[in-house]
């Protein structure tokens, strides 16, 4: 059987693009989740902090003198406490562009990792196909508010 992992990656866009479409069409809520905005807004802090964490997660396999062990657990952390703080303090629109911010960082790293041989070549592809299309989905969003 083959890896879930390409799969979930992608499953896991339908949120983003399911959220962009329905700001697009003006609905502003949905029954039993609320608004749009708000829903989209926890969604991608949640899966931010939760690429930021497989970034923490790379780190401790990393050997001593890999400078990654070092620059990835403080960028992990200050990626998923930016977006944290964030969430609480900015306008559901200026979150949204925060978002946009942290998934193409997450991106960069990764990119950079992917540089180091740290992440394979297969994980670095469905990484940028599927930012792609949560940025596109974000920058939607955000211009529907």
């Amino acid at each position: 059987m083959k890896k879930p992992s390409p799969y979930l990656t992608f499953a896991g866009a339908i949120p983003f693009v399911a959220c962009a479409f329905l700001l697009m069409i003006d609905v502003v809520t949905v029954p039993m989740l609320g608004s749009v905005v708000d829903v989209l807004s926890a969604y991608g802090l949640m899966i931010g902090s939760f690429m930021a964490g497989a970034h923490w997660g790379n780190h401790l396999s990393l050997t001593e003198d890999n400078e990654w062990r070092v620059k990835l657990p403080i960028y992990s952390n200050v990626i998923a406490l930016g977006l944290w703080l964030g969430f609480l303090t900015l306008s559901a629109s200026s979150f949204i562009w925060l978002l946009v911010i942290g998934f193409i960082s997450l991106l960069v790293i990764d990119y950079s990792l992917h540089r180091a041989q740290i992440i394979s070549y297969i994980y670095f592809k469905v990484r940028q196909y599927v930012t792609a299309i949560v940025v596109v989905s974000l920058v939607i969003a955000a211009l529907q508010l």
